[in-house]
Protein backbone atom coordinates (compact mmCIF):
# COMPACT_ATOMS: atom_id res chain seq x y z
CA UNK A 1 0.00 0.00 0.00
CA UNK A 2 1.61 3.25 -1.10
CA UNK A 3 1.82 6.53 0.74
CA UNK A 4 -0.72 8.02 -1.65
CA UNK A 5 -3.33 5.81 0.00
CA UNK A 6 -2.14 4.90 3.46
CA UNK A 7 -0.56 8.04 4.91
CA UNK A 8 -3.35 10.34 3.82
CA UNK A 9 -5.95 7.80 4.92
CA UNK A 10 -4.92 8.46 8.52
CA UNK A 11 -7.41 11.34 8.64
CA UNK A 12 -11.16 11.07 9.16
CA UNK A 13 -13.72 12.12 6.57
CA UNK A 14 -15.79 14.48 8.69
CA UNK A 15 -15.99 18.16 9.58
CA UNK A 16 -13.29 20.57 10.70
CA UNK A 17 -13.37 21.90 14.23
CA UNK A 18 -11.96 25.29 15.12
CA UNK A 19 -9.40 25.57 17.94
CA UNK A 20 -10.82 28.95 18.84
CA UNK A 21 -13.74 27.47 20.77
CA UNK A 22 -16.32 29.38 18.74
CA UNK A 23 -19.93 29.28 19.95
CA UNK A 24 -22.08 26.47 18.58
CA UNK A 25 -24.11 27.45 15.52
CA UNK A 26 -25.76 25.78 12.52
CA UNK A 27 -23.43 24.23 9.91
CA UNK A 28 -22.03 26.48 7.19
CA UNK A 29 -22.05 25.47 3.53
CA UNK A 30 -18.67 26.07 1.85
CA UNK A 31 -18.32 27.13 -1.82
CA UNK A 32 -17.35 23.55 -2.73
CA UNK A 33 -20.58 22.21 -1.21
CA UNK A 34 -19.00 20.81 1.96
CA UNK A 35 -20.53 21.60 5.34
CA UNK A 36 -18.46 22.73 8.32
CA UNK A 37 -19.24 23.89 11.83
CA UNK A 38 -17.31 27.14 11.40
CA UNK A 39 -17.13 29.19 8.21
CA UNK A 40 -13.45 29.93 8.90
CA UNK A 41 -12.72 26.30 8.08
CA UNK A 42 -13.87 26.48 4.44
CA UNK A 43 -10.49 27.74 3.27
CA UNK A 44 -8.84 24.46 4.26
CA UNK A 45 -10.63 22.53 1.53
CA UNK A 46 -9.08 24.95 -0.96
CA UNK A 47 -5.65 24.59 0.66
CA UNK A 48 -5.82 20.80 0.56
CA UNK A 49 -6.84 20.66 -3.08
CA UNK A 50 -4.07 23.07 -3.98
CA UNK A 51 -1.22 21.32 -2.16
CA UNK A 52 -2.29 17.84 -3.24
CA UNK A 53 -2.20 18.92 -6.87
CA UNK A 54 0.62 21.46 -6.89
CA UNK A 55 2.89 20.55 -3.94
CA UNK A 56 2.51 16.77 -3.85
CA UNK A 57 2.09 16.26 -7.62
CA UNK A 58 -1.42 14.86 -7.40
CA UNK A 59 -0.84 13.00 -4.13
CA UNK A 60 2.37 11.22 -5.06
CA UNK A 61 4.90 10.11 -2.47
CA UNK A 62 7.78 12.11 -3.86
CA UNK A 63 10.52 14.29 -2.47
CA UNK A 64 8.08 16.99 -1.33
CA UNK A 65 6.10 14.48 0.77
CA UNK A 66 9.31 13.14 2.33
CA UNK A 67 10.60 16.60 3.15
CA UNK A 68 7.22 17.78 4.43
CA UNK A 69 7.21 14.99 7.01
CA UNK A 70 10.68 16.04 8.10
CA UNK A 71 9.74 19.72 8.28
CA UNK A 72 6.60 18.99 10.30
CA UNK A 73 8.67 17.13 12.90
CA UNK A 74 11.46 19.71 13.06
CA UNK A 75 9.01 22.58 13.45
CA UNK A 76 6.87 20.91 16.11
CA UNK A 77 9.54 19.23 18.24
CA UNK A 78 11.11 22.62 18.95
CA UNK A 79 8.79 22.74 21.95
CA UNK A 80 10.32 22.72 25.40
CA UNK A 81 8.47 23.59 28.61
CA UNK A 82 11.87 23.70 30.30
CA UNK A 83 13.01 26.43 27.91
CA UNK A 84 9.53 27.88 27.22
CA UNK A 85 10.07 27.27 23.51
CA UNK A 86 6.76 27.54 21.69
CA UNK A 87 6.52 24.53 19.42
CA UNK A 88 4.26 24.15 16.38
CA UNK A 89 3.80 27.77 15.35
CA UNK A 90 5.28 27.42 11.88
CA UNK A 91 8.42 29.32 12.82
CA UNK A 92 10.54 27.60 10.19
CA UNK A 93 8.42 29.28 7.52
CA UNK A 94 9.61 32.61 8.94
CA UNK A 95 13.07 31.37 9.84
CA UNK A 96 16.07 33.62 9.85
CA UNK A 97 19.17 32.25 8.11
CA UNK A 98 20.78 31.37 11.44
CA UNK A 99 18.03 28.88 12.33
CA UNK A 100 18.04 27.26 8.91
CA UNK A 101 21.78 26.84 9.44
CA UNK A 102 21.29 24.66 12.54
CA UNK A 103 22.83 21.23 11.95
CA UNK A 104 19.46 19.52 12.43
CA UNK A 105 17.84 21.73 9.77
CA UNK A 106 20.37 20.99 7.05
CA UNK A 107 18.77 21.25 3.56
CA UNK A 108 15.32 22.01 4.97
CA UNK A 109 15.24 25.46 3.38
CA UNK A 110 14.06 24.12 0.01
CA UNK A 111 10.75 22.71 1.29
CA UNK A 112 10.29 25.80 3.47
CA UNK A 113 10.50 28.02 0.39
CA UNK A 114 8.08 25.78 -1.53
CA UNK A 115 5.49 25.88 1.23
CA UNK A 116 5.74 29.60 1.94
CA UNK A 117 4.08 30.31 -1.39
CA UNK A 118 1.00 28.29 -0.37
CA UNK A 119 0.81 29.93 3.07
CA UNK A 120 0.87 33.38 1.46
CA UNK A 121 -1.51 32.46 -1.36
CA UNK A 122 -4.26 31.27 0.99
CA UNK A 123 -3.60 33.82 3.74
CA UNK A 124 -3.35 31.21 6.51
CA UNK A 125 -0.92 30.89 9.39
CA UNK A 126 2.13 28.70 8.93
CA UNK A 127 1.28 26.85 12.16
CA UNK A 128 -2.10 25.81 10.80
CA UNK A 129 -0.62 24.92 7.42
CA UNK A 130 1.90 22.63 9.09
CA UNK A 131 -0.80 20.72 10.94
CA UNK A 132 -2.88 20.17 7.81
CA UNK A 133 -0.48 19.58 4.94
CA UNK A 134 -0.21 15.79 5.27
CA UNK A 135 -3.95 15.16 5.14
CA UNK A 136 -6.02 14.25 2.15
CA UNK A 137 -9.03 16.02 3.58
CA UNK A 138 -9.80 18.30 6.54
CA UNK A 139 -10.15 16.23 9.68
CA UNK A 140 -12.15 16.72 12.87
CA UNK A 141 -9.26 16.04 15.22
CA UNK A 142 -6.70 18.47 13.81
CA UNK A 143 -7.62 21.85 15.29
CA UNK A 144 -6.87 25.17 13.67
CA UNK A 145 -6.40 28.71 14.91
CA UNK A 146 -2.67 28.61 15.66
CA UNK A 147 -0.87 31.96 15.62
CA UNK A 148 2.47 32.33 13.91
CA UNK A 149 5.63 32.21 15.97
CA UNK A 150 6.82 35.33 17.74
CA UNK A 151 10.40 34.10 18.15
CA UNK A 152 12.58 31.31 16.74
CA UNK A 153 13.32 28.16 18.70
CA UNK A 154 16.79 27.81 20.23
CA UNK A 155 19.29 25.44 18.69
CA UNK A 156 19.59 21.89 20.02
CA UNK A 157 15.92 20.93 20.35
CA UNK A 158 15.76 18.66 17.29
CA UNK A 159 17.44 15.28 18.00
CA UNK A 160 20.38 14.44 15.75
CA UNK A 161 21.16 11.01 14.26
CA UNK A 162 24.48 11.11 16.15
CA UNK A 163 22.76 11.57 19.54
CA UNK A 164 22.67 8.63 21.95
CA UNK A 165 19.41 7.06 23.12
CA UNK A 166 19.53 8.69 26.55
CA UNK A 167 19.74 12.16 24.99
CA UNK A 168 17.00 11.45 22.45
CA UNK A 169 14.55 10.05 24.99
CA UNK A 170 15.25 12.95 27.36
CA UNK A 171 14.58 15.49 24.60
CA UNK A 172 11.35 13.75 23.56
CA UNK A 173 10.22 13.47 27.17
CA UNK A 174 10.75 17.20 27.64
CA UNK A 175 8.45 17.77 24.66
CA UNK A 176 5.84 15.42 26.16
CA UNK A 177 6.47 12.20 24.22
CA UNK A 178 7.03 8.75 25.69
CA UNK A 179 9.54 6.21 24.38
CA UNK A 180 6.77 4.21 22.58
CA UNK A 181 5.45 7.40 20.96
CA UNK A 182 8.92 8.13 19.62
CA UNK A 183 9.00 4.67 18.07
CA UNK A 184 5.60 5.39 16.49
CA UNK A 185 6.79 8.70 15.02
CA UNK A 186 9.77 7.01 13.43
CA UNK A 187 7.42 5.25 11.02
CA UNK A 188 8.02 8.38 8.96
CA UNK A 189 11.47 6.95 8.17
CA UNK A 190 9.75 4.31 6.05
CA UNK A 191 9.30 7.02 3.40
CA UNK A 192 12.45 9.01 4.10
CA UNK A 193 16.00 9.35 2.85
CA UNK A 194 19.15 11.20 3.83
CA UNK A 195 21.00 13.95 2.02
CA UNK A 196 23.26 15.65 4.53
CA UNK A 197 24.48 13.00 6.97
CA UNK A 198 26.68 11.60 4.20
CA UNK A 199 26.69 14.04 1.25
CA UNK A 200 28.55 11.51 -0.88
CA UNK A 201 25.31 9.46 -1.31
CA UNK A 202 22.39 11.94 -1.34
CA UNK A 203 18.91 10.47 -1.57
CA UNK A 204 19.82 7.22 0.19
CA UNK A 205 16.59 5.75 1.67
CA UNK A 206 16.23 4.19 5.11
CA UNK A 207 14.54 1.04 3.83
CA UNK A 208 14.00 -0.83 0.58
CA UNK A 209 10.43 0.49 0.02
CA UNK A 210 10.80 4.29 0.31
CA UNK A 211 7.71 4.95 -1.81
CA UNK A 212 5.47 2.93 0.52
CA UNK A 213 4.38 3.80 4.04
CA UNK A 214 4.85 0.39 5.63
CA UNK A 215 6.57 -1.53 8.45
CA UNK A 216 9.55 -2.61 6.37
CA UNK A 217 11.71 0.09 7.96
CA UNK A 218 11.31 -1.57 11.36
CA UNK A 219 12.35 -4.94 9.90
CA UNK A 220 15.42 -3.75 8.03
CA UNK A 221 16.72 -1.65 10.91
CA UNK A 222 17.06 -4.91 12.85
CA UNK A 223 19.05 -6.69 10.13
CA UNK A 224 22.78 -7.08 10.71
CA UNK A 225 24.72 -4.27 9.07
CA UNK A 226 27.33 -5.24 6.49
CA UNK A 227 28.53 -2.11 4.68
CA UNK A 228 28.24 1.66 4.24
CA UNK A 229 26.58 3.00 1.09
CA UNK A 230 29.01 5.94 0.99
CA UNK A 231 32.28 6.90 2.64
CA UNK A 232 31.13 5.72 6.10
CA UNK A 233 32.96 8.43 8.02
CA UNK A 234 29.94 10.17 9.50
CA UNK A 235 29.05 10.29 13.20
CA UNK A 236 25.34 9.77 12.54
CA UNK A 237 25.70 6.59 10.48
CA UNK A 238 26.30 2.88 11.03
CA UNK A 239 26.56 0.00 8.58
CA UNK A 240 23.39 -0.91 6.69
CA UNK A 241 22.25 -4.40 5.61
CA UNK A 242 21.46 -3.68 1.94
CA UNK A 243 23.35 -2.02 -0.89
CA UNK A 244 22.16 1.56 -1.34
CA UNK A 245 20.32 1.67 1.99
CA UNK A 246 21.34 4.17 4.67
CA UNK A 247 21.12 3.47 8.40
CA UNK A 248 21.09 6.23 10.97
CA UNK A 249 22.99 5.57 14.18
CA UNK A 250 19.98 6.77 16.18
CA UNK A 251 17.62 4.32 14.45
CA UNK A 252 20.07 1.46 14.96
CA UNK A 253 20.36 2.13 18.70
CA UNK A 254 16.67 2.77 19.32
CA UNK A 255 15.82 -0.53 17.62
CA UNK A 256 18.05 -2.34 20.13
CA UNK A 257 17.61 -0.37 23.36
CA UNK A 258 15.61 -2.16 26.08
CA UNK A 259 13.35 0.88 26.49
CA UNK A 260 12.22 0.88 22.87
CA UNK A 261 13.07 -2.49 21.28
CA UNK A 262 9.82 -4.28 22.14
CA UNK A 263 7.68 -1.45 20.82
CA UNK A 264 9.90 -1.36 17.74
CA UNK A 265 9.24 -5.04 17.12
CA UNK A 266 5.51 -4.59 17.73
CA UNK A 267 5.24 -2.24 14.73
CA UNK A 268 6.19 -5.15 12.45
CA UNK A 269 3.38 -7.47 13.47
CA UNK A 270 0.34 -5.28 12.75
CA UNK A 271 0.48 -2.84 9.83
CA UNK A 272 -2.87 -1.20 10.61
CA UNK A 273 -1.91 -0.68 14.24
CA UNK A 274 1.39 0.85 13.14
CA UNK A 275 -0.53 3.32 10.98
CA UNK A 276 -2.90 4.21 13.81
CA UNK A 277 0.02 4.66 16.22
CA UNK A 278 1.65 7.08 13.79
CA UNK A 279 -1.60 8.96 13.27
CA UNK A 280 -2.06 9.47 17.01
CA UNK A 281 1.52 10.56 17.57
CA UNK A 282 1.40 13.02 14.66
CA UNK A 283 -1.92 14.44 15.86
CA UNK A 284 -0.33 15.03 19.26
CA UNK A 285 2.67 16.67 17.61
CA UNK A 286 0.42 19.02 15.65
CA UNK A 287 -0.79 20.70 18.84
CA UNK A 288 2.44 20.82 20.83
CA UNK A 289 2.52 24.09 22.73
CA UNK A 290 -1.20 24.67 22.23
CA UNK A 291 -4.24 23.89 24.34
CA UNK A 292 -6.99 22.99 21.85
CA UNK A 293 -9.67 22.47 24.50
CA UNK A 294 -11.22 24.75 27.05
CA UNK A 295 -11.02 23.53 30.64
CA UNK A 296 -14.28 22.28 32.22
CA UNK A 297 -16.64 25.14 33.07
CA UNK A 298 -20.23 25.92 33.99
CA UNK A 299 -22.46 26.86 31.03
CA UNK A 300 -23.90 30.38 31.02
CA UNK A 301 -26.93 30.57 33.28
CA UNK A 302 -25.75 27.82 35.66
CA UNK A 303 -24.00 28.08 39.02
CA UNK A 304 -22.30 25.66 41.35
CA UNK A 305 -25.64 25.27 43.13
CA UNK A 306 -26.99 23.51 40.05
CA UNK A 307 -24.44 20.70 40.36
CA UNK A 308 -25.85 17.44 41.77
CA UNK A 309 -22.70 15.93 43.21
CA UNK A 310 -22.95 12.52 44.88
CA UNK A 311 -19.31 12.08 45.92
CA UNK A 312 -19.01 12.21 49.72
CA UNK A 313 -15.26 11.76 49.99
CA UNK A 314 -13.99 14.87 48.18
CA UNK A 315 -15.15 18.36 47.34
CA UNK A 316 -16.35 19.26 43.87
CA UNK A 317 -13.74 20.98 41.67
CA UNK A 318 -13.80 24.76 41.44
CA UNK A 319 -15.13 25.86 38.03
CA UNK A 320 -15.49 29.15 36.23
CA UNK A 321 -18.88 30.03 34.71
CA UNK A 322 -19.61 31.47 31.30
CA UNK A 323 -21.34 34.83 31.26
CA UNK A 324 -24.19 35.95 29.05
CA UNK A 325 -27.57 34.51 28.18
CA UNK A 326 -28.42 30.99 29.35
CA UNK A 327 -26.79 28.37 27.16
CA UNK A 328 -28.96 26.68 24.55
CA UNK A 329 -27.49 23.70 22.68
CA UNK A 330 -28.49 23.32 18.99
CA UNK A 331 -28.63 19.96 17.20
CA UNK A 332 -25.50 18.75 15.44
Amino acid sequence: MGLTISLYAFTLSALLLSAKAAPAHPPTKCPNGKSVKNAQCCVWFEVLDDIQENLFDGGECGEEAHETLRLTFHDAIAFSPALTSQGQFGWLHHAVPEELAFDANEAIDEIVERQKTFVAKHNVTAGDFGSLELQRRPAPRVPHGSPDASAPAPDGLVPLPSDNVDAILARMSDAGFSAPELVHLLASHSVAAQDGVDPSVPGSPFDSTPDTFDSQFYVETLLKGTAFPGDGRDAGEVESPLAGEFRLKSDFELARDNRTSCEWQAQIADHNKMMMNFKKAMAKMAILGHDPCRPPHLPAGKTIDDIESSCATSTFPSLSADSGEETSVPPV
